[in-house]
C-alpha cells in the first residue's frame, strides 16, 4: 500500500523519511512509548508527529501514513512495514542489497570491482553495504538475500579441512 501511495519516483525518498522515524522511534523511547501508548490522545499522538515531521522536513505523505498506524494501532510494526516496502521497491527496481564483511576498509578499485561482479551474479543492480569483522583473517564474506559467498581465508580453510577429512 506505501509504495502504491507514494509512487515508485518518490519510494526511495519516501522510505528513507520512514526510515527516520524507525530511528527516531528506537533512539527516544519517549517518542516511541507517546505513539504506542493509549494513554494519549490521538490528537496528541498526531500533533506530536506533526511537529517531528516538521522539523526532520519529512513529507506530508509520509506524515500521514506514520499517523494511520497511529491511529489504526500499527506502529508498533513500523519495523517491519518498512522492510517488507523495502524489499517490493527493490523487487520493483531489479535491485538487490548485498552485505560485504570484510577484515577491514575495502580500497574504492576494489569495491568497483566487486559490484560489477557481483551485479554480473545476480543480473540485477546492487546496492552494496559494507561491514567491517575484525574476526575474518583476509579476504571477504557476502550476503546477498539468503544466499552466503563466501571467499575468506577462513571459509577456504573450512572447505579445505571438509576435503582433508572426505580423504
Amino acid at each position: 500500500m506505501f509504495i502504491n501511495v507514494v509512487g515508485m519516483e518518490g519510494a526511495a525518498q519516501a522510505l528513507s523519511e520512514l526510515a527516520l522515524i524507525e530511528q527516531l522511534m528506537v533512539k527516544s523511547p519517549e517518542f516511541r512509548s507517546l505513539l504506542m501508548n493509549p494513554g494519549f490522545s490521538q490528537a496528541e499522538k498526531e500533533g506530536a508527529i506533526r511537529k517531528v515531521a516538521e522539523k526532520a522536513k519529512v513529507s506530508d505523505t509520509v506524515t500521514k501514513f506514520v499517523v494511520y498506524l497511529t491511529r489504526e494501532r500499527l506502529i508498533n510494526a513500523l519495523s517491519e512495514i518498512l522492510r517488507t516496502a523495502t524489499e517490493i521497491y527493490r523487487e520493483k527496481k531489479k535491485q538487490v542489497k548485498a552485505v560485504v564483511f570484510a577484515p577491514g576498509e575495502v580500497a574504492k578499485s576494489y569495491e568497483e570491482r566487486l559490484k560489477a561482479a557481483l551485479r554480473k551474479l545476480v543480473d540485477r543492480d546492487v546496492e552494496v553495504e559494507y561491514v567491517i569483522d575484525p574476526s575474518l583473517l583476509g579476504g571477504v564474506l557476502v550476503k546477498v538475500g539468503s544466499t552466503m559467498y563466501d571467499s575468506s581465508v577462513k571459509g577456504q580453510l573450512r572447505l579445505l579441512k571438509d576435503e582433508l577429512i572426505k580423504g
